[in-house]
């Protein structure tokens, strides 16, 4: 009898090593496909524009990162918290996929009116003549709008686990954008790749709904009763996000503050490069995130993923930033003749692209099960930290900056661990 119950549970394991080789193997291989083709989209970006125009390309792109994160403010999270109750129920599902769209619709307007002035601002402080600075923001707006449905809308097939058609929108998309900015051979200016960007989101999104009405019923309406239980989360992801929107891009806002276009320039450059390890964060979104939303509260089996999510995490790293160390001169070749002697500052750039991850999936753990830190404790230990890194690190050059990064990702990592642990150690 013993006998038979090991190899019941033998097989279950085997089948569940199969199972997730062959979800991985979806995930990274589309993945793969979706960054080869994402880096040699960057790297014409990169090649094609004069370094002025690639500077004012670089702030564009990360302000429209700051604007997604602003109008987020955690509203994705809480639809997959939501969803992930309900994930069996199309009804169900699509009156929580209805209300966060609702919600994220009403958040975009206050997160443009706060972001396109200061763009606006950065912009002409590095040199953009007028007329440059408002052809940015009309192609920006587009490309905003629909990043924020794209990520309310690839909820439900995550939590169902139907990656391929997902994977297939995301390359198809890709090779869209790829194919835009061809465009830059005959006009070399940023404006014509951030709208590539999102002609290309747009096509994206059309397929999105397909995708998801298979598992949630698009024609639901938004629900008061989970738009509360989606704005309690929010009430504690909001400060912290409106706070990373100043952090987690600072190596960015330092450098355009401090530096020149050109720094901004490389800046970008090298971030491009570290825009490789978004196949990792693809995969830890779409086949982690979503099952660790369904664990059951048991803190044997959190502590036990959670110890498996790190070792993973710092072992990808440790053999990223090791490749990155021996083969620096090879990676710089990518970029051009004009960042190739970055070979310092490209180690600590992936180095804190490394850390960057481990944080964030530390924090998108902490959310996607309700266990957001509380923004008092949060946002005074990265202030200390922002302070205490100014004190130490010179941050007049991009060395100190990059550095700089460095030591605010490992408090922000500290500062994860330490509230998930609380978190934990309260369950019962």
């Amino acid at each position: 009898m013993r006998g038979l119950v090991q190899n019941i549970s033998s097989t279950s394991k085997v089948e569940k090593t199969v199972t997730w080789l062959k979800l991985i193997s979806i995930t990274g291989g589309g993945q793969i496909i979706v960054q080869v083709v994402a880096l040699l989209s960057g790297i014409l970006v990169i090649r094609l524009l004069p370094t002025q125009e690639y500077g004012l390309y670089t702030l564009a792109n990360t302000m429209l990162g700051t604007m997604v994160i602003l109008a987020d403010g955690g509203i994705s999270s809480g639809v997959m918290s939501e969803g992930g109750k309900v994930w069996k129920n199309k009804e169900q599902l699509g009156v929580v996929l209805a209300t966060g769209l609702d919600l994220r619709k009403k958040f975009a307007i206050g997160s443009l009116l706060v972001a396109i002035p200061v763009l606006l601002y950065l912009l002409r402080h590095h040199g953009a003549s007028w007329i440059v600075a408002i052809l940015l923001l009309l192609c920006l707006i587009p490309a905003f709008f629909t990043a924020l449905s794209g990520t309310i809308l690839q909820i439900a097939p995550k939590l169902n686990q139907d990656i391929l058609p997902l994977q297939k929108n995301g390359v198809i998309s890709n090779v869209i954008r790829f194919i835009l900015i061809l465009f830059l051979f005959i006009f070399p200016w940023a404006f014509v790749a951030i709208l590539a960007a999102g002609i290309a989101q747009i096509w994206t999104n059309v397929n999105l709904r397909k995708i998801s009405a298979r598992f949630a019923d698009a024609n639901q309406k938004p629900d008061l009763k989970i738009r509360n239980e989606i704005l309690k989360l929010v009430k504690r992801v909001l400060p912290g996000s409106i706070f990373y929107c100043l952090t987690g891009q600072i190596t960015i806002w330092l450098v355009s503050i401090f530096g020149n276009t050109s720094s901004v320039a490389q800046v970008g450059a090298l971030g491009r490069l570290g825009m490789t390890l978004t196949v990792f964060s693809a995969i830890f979104s779409t086949l982690v995130l979503p099952r660790f939303a369904r664990l059951p509260d048991d803190k044997n089996i959190l502590i036990k993923k959670l110890l498996l999510i790190q070792i993973a995490l710092f072992g990808l790293g440790i053999v990223i930033v090791s490749v990155t160390y021996l083969f620096p001169g090879e990676i710089l070749w990518i970029l051009g003749k004009g960042y190739n002697n970055l070979q310092k500052e490209l180690v600590l750039s992936m180095a804190g692209n490394c850390l960057g991850l481990v944080a964030g999936a530390s924090f998108g753990i902490a959310t996607i099960r309700g266990w957001a830190i509380n923004p008092l404790i949060q946002i005074p230990v990265i202030c200390l930290a922002i302070i205490g890194g100014v004190f130490l690190i010179d941050i007049s050059s991009l060395m100190g900056v990059l550095k700089f990064n460095l030591f605010v990702f490992v408090i922000e990592i500290l500062l994860a661990y330490a509230n998930i642990s609380v978190k934990i150690s309260r369950i019962n």
